[in-house]
C-alpha cells in the first residue's frame, strides 16, 4: 500500500468558522471548526488511515507497523514525524503569537519548536494578518506594549488575497486575520506563545492564558522581510519542501512524480477534484482530501482538474562534520557545523593500553554513530570526519607512525575508521588540530600566524602559518613538545632527555610537586594556590614551571615569529597566574625583546572543544 488518504482531527478553536465542514466537506459535529488537522502524527491531533490494511489507524501507528523506512532517508535526522499539515478557517482574528525555535522548546517544553508556512487559500475583501514588527523594538518596549494593550500599534499589518504565501519563522511575531482561509505546513509541534488575545475569554468564561517571559524570551524584535529565497518552490527550509500543483483539466490534466526513497510526499487538495494513481492503486480526490504517500513509492501520477500543495523533506542544507579528537585519557567526539560551532559532544575513556588501536577506533566509529543517531542527523548528511591524534602522523595516508602517549606504531586510523564511518576520513596531529580550531572559531580567530602549546598529558604544539597547519615538507608536522630546553634533564616519554614536555605538562607539574611537597595526587590548580597563599615549596615549583616553558616559548618565538601563542590544555585554567608571568619572561628573553615584536600570549578559549573543531575543519 502506497497511498494512504487520511481523516483529520478537528479543532473547534473559539475563533473558528464552518467553512471546512460546508466548503469542504469535513465531518463535524460541532458547530464551530477552526482547525483540521490534515497530516499529523502529533498526539495533540493525530491523522487517521481511511483506506487499505490500517484503516482507522493512526498515521504514526501505520509508521510504527511499517518501520520509519517509509518516511525516507532524508527524515532520519527527525526524532518524530517532521511536520503537521493543517487547514484554518479564521472567522475572527486569531491571537497574536510566536513559537520557539528547536533549542528554547526542547529545552522548556519537551518537544520541538515551530516553524511554518501560510498558503492563503482565500481571503475576505480588506483581509489582512499581522507578519513581524514595523520597526525595531526593545525588549521593554514590547513588554511595556503587552501589558498596555497597544502591542498591535507597532505590528506589520499585511494585506492578503488568495494564493499569497507567508513563511514563519521561528521567532516571528503572527497572527492571521478574520475572514481568512488558510493551508499550513509547519513543524510537527504544538507549541504557542500568546502574547495578546483580545481580551477573549474562554469557554471556562476566564481569559485566556499569556505566556509573556516565553514570549520575551523567543520573539525576534525587528522587522521581518519576505524574499524569494524559496524560488522555485512556495516554501523551502531544513524541515519542509513545499511545491503547488496546478491542473486546469483542459490544457494542463495530468502530472507525473516520483516518490522516491528519500522522502514521503503529502498531497493536500485545496481545490479541484480527480485520481491519484500509484503502481496498481488509484484513488479519487475532491477537494479538501489529504494523502500520504510512503519514501519508496515510485512513480506516480495526478489526473484531472486541481490547485494543490505537495509536500516533501530534503536533504539538511547546512552538512555536519565529526570531529574527534582522541587524547591519551579521553577521546571527544563532535558534530561541527558550518560555522564552526558543535552542536554536540561525547567524551568516552580512550583506554588505549588495554585494547587494541583496532578496538579502540572500533568503538570510537560506533560512538560517533550514536551521536549522530541520538541527535537526529543522518550520516549521509555528514561530508566526512576529522580525527586529531597524539604522535607522529602521516596525513596523507592517514597512518598514525608513531604515539608515544597511547602506544600505538604505524596504526591506519583512517582505514579502519572508514570500516564504521563510510565517509571521507583525514586524520593530523592533536595539537594541530586544536591550534586549527582557536584559529579558525577561538582565541586566534582573526590571526594568521598563531602557535599554540597544549598542556596536558604531555605538551603538543601546533603551528598555523597564514592560516594553514604548518607540517614542513616530511611526515610528523611540528612537534614542539619535544624540543630540549635541558640537556641531559629529566626523561621524557620520547626516549630522550631533557623535552620541553618533561618540564612543562601537567604531569611534569605534578610529579615535580610531589617530590617537593611529598603530597601524591594533587590538582594543577591547588599546586598553583598554595603559591599564592605563601607555601615556599609550591612557589618553587610553580617558579620553575613557568620559566621551564617560557623557555621553550621564547625557543619557539626566536624561530617563528608569530603573532599570537596561545596556551591551551588543563594548565590554561590558571589563567593570569601563569599568563602575566609568562609574558615578562618572554618579552626579557626573546631576541630583540621590546624593540622587536613580541608576540601576544593569551590562554586558549574553546577548551576542550578545540581538538573536535579543528579536525572537523580538516575534512
Amino acid at each position: 500500500m502506497n497511498i494512504l488518504k487520511l481523516k483529520p482531527s478537528c479543532k473547534d478553536y473559539l475563533w473558528g468558522g464552518t467553512r471546512l465542514k460546508e466548503e469542504y466537506g469535513k465531518e463535524y459535529e460541532g458547530d464551530v471548526l477552526a482547525e483540521t488537522w490534515e497530516l499529523s502524527c502529533h498526539p495533540d491531533g493525530p491523522s487517521y488511515i481511511m483506506n487499505g490494511a490500517y484503516r482507522g489507524k493512526t498515521l504514526q501507528e501505520y509508521i510504527d507497523g511499517e518501520g520509519k523506512e517509509v518516511l525516507g532517508t532524508h527524515c532520519r535526522r527527525f526524532r518524530d514525524f517532521p511536520i503537521l499539515t493543517k487547514f484554518i478557517d479564521a472567522r475572527d482574528n486569531l491571537s497574536i503569537q510566536v513559537h520557539p525555535d528547536n533549542g528554547y522548546a526542547l529545552k522548556n517544553e519537551g518537544q520541538y519548536g515551530k516553524t511554518e508556512m501560510w498558503y492563503v487559500m482565500d481571503a475576505g475583501e480588506g483581509a489582512y494578518l499581522y507578519y513581524g514588527f514595523r520597526q525595531e523594538i526593545s525588549r521593554e518596549e514590547f513588554e511595556r506594549r503587552i501589558k498596555e494593550d497597544t502591542l498591535l500599534e507597532v505590528l506589520n499589518a499585511v494585506p492578503v488575497q488568495k494564493g499569497d504565501v507567508l513563511f514563519i519563522e521561528s521567532g516571528t511575531i503572527h497572527a492571521i486575520g478574520k475572514d481568512i482561509l488558510i493551508a499550513e505546513i509547519q513543524q510537527n509541534s504544538n507549541v504557542t506563545y500568546r502574547v495578546y488575545d483580545y481580551g477573549r475569554v474562554g469557554k471556562d468564561g476566564k481569559k485566556r492564558d499569556l505566556h509573556i517571559e516565553k514570549a520575551l524570551a523567543v520573539t525576534r524584535r525587528v522587522p521581518i522581510l519576505r524574499d524569494k529565497k524559496s524560488y522555485p518552490h512556495v516554501a523551502d527550509c531544513d524541515y519542509f519542501t513545499v511545491d503547488k500543483l496546478n491542473l486546469d483539466g483542459k490544457v494542463m490534466k495530468r502530472m507525473e512524480g516520483t516518490v522516491s526513497g528519500e522522502s514521503f510526499a503529502s498531497i493536500l487538495i485545496l481545490d479541484g477534484e480527480g485520481r491519484i494513481i500509484c503502481g496498481q492503486e488509484s484513488l479519487a480526490f475532491q477537494k479538501g482530501d489529504s494523502f500520504f504517500l510512503s519514501a519508496g513509492s515510485g512513480a506516480y501520477q495526478v489526473e484531472g482538474r486541481c490547485d494543490a500543495l505537495i509536500t516533501t523533506i530534503r536533504e539538511k542544507a547546512a552538512p555536519v562534520r565529526i570531529g574527534i579528537d582522541i587524547g591519551g585519557t579521553d577521546t571527544k567526539i563532535g558534530l561541527v557545523d558550518v560555522h564552526q560551532k558543535l552542536i554536540a559532544s561525547v567524551s568516552v575513556p580512550t583506554n588505549a593500553g588495554g585494547r587494541t588501536p583496532v578496538q579502540v577506533l572500533r568503538d570510537i566509529g560506533e560512538t560517533a554513530l550514536a551521536l549522530l543517531n541520538s541527535e537526529g542527523i543522518p550520516l549521509d548528511q555528514c561530508v566526512g570526519a576529522g580525527i586529531g591524534v597524539p604522535g607522529t602522523v602521516d596525513r596523507k595516508m592517514g597512518v598514525v607512525r608513531y604515539s608515544n602517549n597511547i602506544r600505538w606504531e604505524q596504526v591506519a586510523v583512517a582505514e579502519e575508521i572508514g570500516k564504521i564511518l563510510p565517509i571521507p576520513v583525514k586524520i593530523a596531529n592533536d595539537a594541530d588540530c586544536a591550534a586549527l580550531g582557536e584559529a579558525s572559531a577561538g582565541a586566534g580567530r582573526g590571526w594568521q600566524d598563531v602557535v599554540m602549546l597544549t598542556l596536558g598529558t604531555g605538551v603538543g604544539g601546533g603551528i598555523i602559518l597564514n592560516g594553514e597547519i604548518y607540517e614542513g615538507k616530511g611526515v610528523g608536522g611540528s612537534e614542539l613538545g619535544h624540543m630540549v630546553i635541558m640537556e641531559d634533564g629529566e626523561p621524557c616519554t620520547c626516549g630522550r632527555r631533557g623535552c620541553l614536555e618533561a618540564y612543562a605538562s601537567a604531569t611534569a607539574l605534578l610529579r615535580s610537586a610531589e617530590r617537593k611537597l611529598g603530597k601524591k595526587e594533587l590538582s594543577p590548580k591547588q599546586i598553583f594556590d598554595l603559591a599564592e597563599h605563601g607555601d615556599e615549596a609550591a612557589q618553587e615549583v610553580v617558579e620553575d614551571y613557568r620559566k621551564k616553558l617560557a623557555t621553550g616559548i621564547v625557543n619557539i618565538v626566536n624561530i617563528f615569529r608569530p603573532q599570537l601563542v596561545l596556551i591551551g590544555g588543563g594548565i590554561s585554567a590558571q589563567g593570569e597566574k601563569l599568563l602575566a608571568p609568562l609574558r615578562e619572561i618572554v618579552k626579557e628573553n626573546a631576541f630583540g625583546g621590546s624593540k622587536g615584536e613580541v608576540p601576544e600570549i593569551e590562554a586558549a578559549s574553546l577548551g576542550n572543544q578545540a581538538g573536535m573543531i579543528g579536525a572537523a575543519g580538516l575534512v
